[in-house]
């Protein structure tokens, strides 16, 4: 078995592989503070609670973009699982060019997700829109060339910050807008919400278009916890949830972790 670990700043998702195929996903709040043990004790639970025997975990994938984390999580795969983890990081095998001036800028994240596209995907030109809670766009060609892209705040970040930093506007529940013009304070910020990241990416989706790919259209994928909100906008080729633990898989088998196993 194979655990897979995507850690954000507000989230632990984690996906467990049999061989190429997963067979279960679960999520954990996720805070700088976190100890060892306190990952340990919810993973091997959670295995549980999902019919999986943490015994028959044998490798672990992790890309966090939670710096602060990264000791903490290689210390629990030690010690409740006897494994050393593979933690995307430079000098890891990706198959990718990157483009960036500094590559070791383009967060793990990042990275992982272009590598499942590339994986699912193979000889497409591709545009990934990864909504977690910072909402990323990234471009990849067709030859692997990772092009760069934008970073914003997710969905959930821009409701929390109007509701942190302004004395009225309350917390909603964040869903699919029906129309444009709010009636009330609550529909006007679900309105806003929605429609800002419908405008969002149809806008920097055309621009990355024009500017990467001479106006021919990529292949549009959606990933991340919000991504399914959109569905109705048909604004996307595919929505693949697991992308992240897709790339990861793959960076597994690329940096030779998987050379005994079947994948």
């Amino acid at each position: 078995m194979i655990l897979a670990l995507d850690v954000g700043n507000t989230q632990i998702y984690c996906g467990v592989f049999a061989g190429s195929k997963l067979i279960t996903q679960f999520r954990h709040g996720s805070t700088a503070r976190m100890s060892s043990d306190e990952i340990g004790v919810f993973l091997r639970g959670a295995l549980r609670e999902n019919s999986v025997n943490p015994e028959d975990v044998q490798t672990v994938a992790i890309s966090s973009v939670v710096p602060e984390l990264n000791y903490s999580l290689r210390a629990a795969c030690q010690k409740y699982f006897s494994i050393e983890p593979m933690l995307m990081r430079p000098g890891i095998k990706t198959g990718l060019k990157i483009a960036y001036k500094d590559p070791k800028e383009v967060g793990s994240d990042r990275i992982a997700d272009a590598m499942g596209a590339v994986k699912l995907f193979p000889d497409r030109n591709l545009i990934v829109v990864d909504f977690g809670t910072a909402t990323t766009v990234c471009a990849i060609a067709a030859d692997r060339t990772f092009l760069g892209g934008n970073i914003m705040p997710g969905v959930r970040l821009a409701m929390e910050a109007l509701e942190a930093k302004t004395s009225k506007l309350p917390s909603v529940e964040i869903k699919p807008a029906r129309t444009a013009l709010g009636k009330t304070t609550v529909d006007s910020i679900q309105s806003g919400l929605y429609w800002s990241n419908v405008g969002m990416v149809r806008e920097l989706t055309r621009r990355i278009t024009d500017e990467a790919f001479g106006g021919v259209p990529p292949l549009l994928i959606a990933t991340g916890g919000f991504a399914h909100l959109f569905d109705r906008e048909a604004l996307f080729d595919h929505v693949v949830s697991d992308l992240i633990l897709t790339g990861l898989l793959e960076a597994l088998r690329l940096n030779g972790y998987l050379q005994d196993s079947a994948t």
